[in-house]
């Protein structure tokens, strides 16, 4: 029987729009309400109404135009590790749904995102992951011995990550392997002295490119945003990443020999100047912006973004303690980000987003948390552990109070 000319276009719509969900869930990380909006944004300019239902890793979507409906499914793992494939996904959307294009015009723009070449060589984004390291590491131990050591460790770590860009299955186990890799290294070869701080600080800025601050972030932003199935399994799966780490770190404690009781935190005393500790944020923005691809002209705003939650963190801690201080840092980075991604040809919301998600170290916390559980100091693991939740908790509201301050989008991409 032969198609009308409704449903052959119902067809070709309903594909494309299939297709248009996969690169979201792939790329955007935008999380289920950045999916759900930009599809229905584009079936709208095509004269269709889109519906869907989103887990984190897939989608169901129903395509309706007049009286039919198509309906479908699709899965993706979603990845941030190409930023660059996000900001040039929202450029598309937006251009999509002004000038509405032929649809085989606007199927083969979407092939021509998913084989986007990287933004930097390889290499590149090695070196980015070693200033992300190094970028953070005063934010660890303000001393001049975190930042050498944490040199050393994160170019392991970038050297490691290279190498299997092009092995996915073994990027699946790279959290584990990079953390026994660091933790051989630091208890078998560097030996830090009680005088360097505990060896878990020296090894967490080496890992933090593993902390699940993208993964966290998405999850926090469902969560509030009414989406908690998908919310609920990102917050899991961080967590899985997170265990990977502790196991790593375990793995190197069991190797060498070294008791479970020197996995304690001690902190060295400072011997950085402020303004190295103000510096290091951009250190750490260039190396962020190197080792998730994110587009040279994006920049700008991700290290206001950065420095904007560092102030803001800083000054209501000092004024109304940590807990309120990273409430009002989260409320003004999800308002700031959300706003600031509105405008056509500005980076999506996550770019802007993941950089100041990332100096509130929440992931930090839960790694320090479980090896002083381990280590058997169980009052400072403990302690840890409630300071992990609690500031998750004021993340989480401060991004519900955010999203409460600004106007709703609508059907914006």
């Amino acid at each position: 029987m032969r198609r009308g000319p409704h449903e052959s276009e119902l067809d070709a719509l309903h594909d494309f729009l299939r297709e248009l969900a996969r690169f979201m869930l792939s790329f955007s990380g935008e999380g289920a309400e950045g999916v759900a909006r930009g599809v229905r944004s584009v079936a709208g300019a095509y004269g269709a109404r889109a519906e869907t239902v989103l887990v984190a890793d897939g989608a169901a979507l129903s395509v309706t135009v007049g009286d039919r409906t198509l309906t479908s499914t699709v899965t993706a793992f979603p990845d941030v590790a190409r930023l660059d494939r996000a900001v040039a996904l929202k450029e598309f959307v937006e251009r999509v749904r002004d000038t509405r294009p032929a649809l085989s015009e606007a199927a083969a723009g979407l092939r021509r995102i998913e084989t986007l070449p990287a933004t930097v060589p390889r290499w590149a984004r090695g070196a980015g992951i070693v200033l992300f390291s190094v970028g953070f590491a005063p934010a660890v131990q303000p001393t001049w011995y975190e930042i050498g050591a944490t040199a050393l460790l994160a170019a392991l770590v970038a050297t490691l990550t290279v190498l299997s860009d092009r092995r996915p299955r073994l990027a699946r186990v790279l959290p584990l392997l990079a953390a026994v890799l660091v933790s051989l290294v630091t208890l078998g070869l560097l030996r830090p002295g009680h005088d360097h701080g505990g060896p878990v600080l020296i090894m967490l800025p080496a890992l933090f490119f593993f902390v699940p601050g993208d993964l966290l972030s998405a999850a926090a932003a469902e969560l509030v945003g009414g989406f908690l199935t998908t919310g609920a399994v990102r917050l899991v799966y961080a967590l899985v990443l997170l265990l990977q780490l502790y196991v790593g770190v375990l793995l190197g404690v069991a190797v060498t020999g070294t008791p479970t009781g020197a996995l304690f935190d001690t902190a060295q005393d400072a011997d950085l100047s402020r303004w190295v500790l103000v510096a290091s944020w951009a250190v750490f923005t260039v190396g962020l912006v190197l080792a998730f691809g994110v587009p040279w002209r994006a920049a700008g705003w991700v290290t206001a973004l950065v420095y904007l939650s560092l102030g803001v963190q800083a000054a209501g801690t000092a004024l109304v303690g940590e807990v309120a201080g990273t409430f009002v840092a989260a409320t003004a980075l999800a308002v700031a980000a959300d706003l600031l991604s509105r405008p056509a040809g500005r980076p999506p919301r996550l770019v802007l987003f993941l950089g100041g998600f990332f100096t509130l170290t929440v992931g930090s916390l839960g790694l320090r948390a479980l090896t002083s559980l381990a280590g058997g100091h169980v009052l400072h693991g403990f302690h840890d552990l409630m300071d992990l939740v609690t500031i998750v908790t004021a993340i989480a509201v401060g991004l519900l109070a955010g999203a409460a301050l600004v106007p709703a989008r609508g059907d914006q991409a």
